[in-house]
């Protein structure tokens, strides 16, 4: 689904990778930011954090993109999410920074300053169709083409369950009882389903590097091959050894810690890893723990993985467990000879509140990766507890 020419786009992030996946989709429809000519001098050549940068210029060919990031409060992910606006910045496009979760009231003034410009777009995309946030923004739109962009494994639970007519959950959550917040959003939530559902005049495109077994009616599928990273970054310095690869599954409530710390240990000491890439949500706890039984280096990137590692430098071998890198990683090395491999998550290793789809959610997003060696799963010690 082609962008329509000079249409007004306005996107919603609330990840990094949300973000390094719109950059994608801009690029593979070949969208780009509005010239600088007859705007303000911007110091540092960066729009101020706080707002979008008033620019002239005429808008390109496939439309003005502006970004607009609802920052979430996690240090490590607004940290990350910075560093990747600067990026997006530095390919001219609009980015305005929301702090739309700093205090009891920020919801009202975010959602009042982006009432316009909601009202004015023709596009919308967004990262997260699940985020209560997002789906309270679309009830304002009257935008006739909506996009969602790769949020990782979210994505195909959301086509999934749009396919099947189910109400918006996410995948670690499915088959818990609804609590009251769940139920007083659940209109919100509805309609917000609704419109994500295509119709005579309103398009809905998925652009996503993950597989996509269920596709509703009428949803355009565009798969994303990574195109901009390869072209932006590397190609990478490798290393000899192996780089692993941290997941939040613990964070999650689904792996039991004790189980995952052991797991981590049988598999770096299996493999020859000596880094450790960890998620922005693992907790500094569970990471300073790992650093102490495994001797694994902790590193904590900058960036979404995808980008740290066609930056690089990275190990021949990158180890995970079934997560989104799986299928994203061996597009963005794509040339490079590294090697992604995935181990299977032992069913044993599950705790007793996680949701009942979790071991087949996982086996399916290991079973589904392309390009990827697939790992038997790891012995564990007698007694691995937390």
């Amino acid at each position: 689904m082609s962008p329509r020419p000079h249409s007004r786009t306005l996107a919603f992030v609330e990840s990094p990778v949300q973000l390094l996946n719109l950059l994608e989709w801009a690029h593979h429809h070949g969208l780009r930011g509005p010239a600088p000519e007859g705007g303000p001098a911007l110091e540092g050549g960066r729009a101020p954090v706080g707002g979008s940068v008033p620019v002239g210029g005429s808008a390109p060919e496939g439309g003005e993109l502006t970004v607009v990031v609802l920052s979430p409060t996690d240090p490590m992910t607004r940290g990350q999410l910075r560093r990747t606006a600067d990026l997006a910045r530095d390919e001219g496009y609009r980015v305005r920074w929301e702090e739309a979760r700093g205090g009891t009231t920020a919801p009202f003034h975010t959602i009042g300053g982006l009432a316009g410009p909601l009202r004015r777009a023709d596009r919308v995309v967004m990262g997260d169709p699940f985020s209560r946030y997002v789906q309270l923004l679309l009830t304002i739109t009257r935008a006739r083409d909506l996009v969602v962009v790769d949020d990782g494994t979210a994505t195909m639970e959301f086509v999934a369950q749009l396919a099947r007519g189910e109400r918006l959950v996410r995948w670690h959550r499915k088959g818990g009882r609804r609590g009251p917040r769940d139920l007083l959003f659940a209109p919100v939530s509805s309609s917000a389903r609704r419109r994500l559902t295509p119709r005579e005049g309103r398009r809905v495109e998925v652009f996503s590097s993950m597989p996509v077994t269920e596709t509703p009616d009428g949803v355009t599928v565009t798969a994303n091959d990574f195109a901009w990273t390869r072209a932006r970054f590397g190609p990478p310095r490798i290393t000899k050894g192996a780089d692993l690869v941290g997941t939040s599954l613990v964070e999650t409530g689904v792996v039991d810690v004790g189980h995952y710390l052991e797991a981590v240990r049988a598999l770096a000491r299996s493999h020859g890893a000596t880094r450790y890439f960890a998620h922005r949500r693992e907790s500094t706890e569970k990471l300073h723990r790992l650093a102490g039984e495994t001797g694994l280096e902790i590193v904590r990137p900058d960036l979404p993985l995808e980008l740290t590692a066609r930056r690089g430098p990275i190990g021949r071998t990158i180890l995970s467990f079934p997560s989104t890198v799986v299928h994203t990683l061996p597009l963005a090395l794509a040339g490079t000879g590294v090697r992604v491999a995935v181990c299977d998550i032992d069913p044993a290793w599950l705790t007793e509140t996680a949701s009942p789809r979790a071991q087949g959610f996982l086996s399916g997003v290991a079973g589904t990766a392309r390009d990827v060696h697939r790992l038997a799963t790891v012995g564990l010690a007698q007694g691995a507890t937390a």
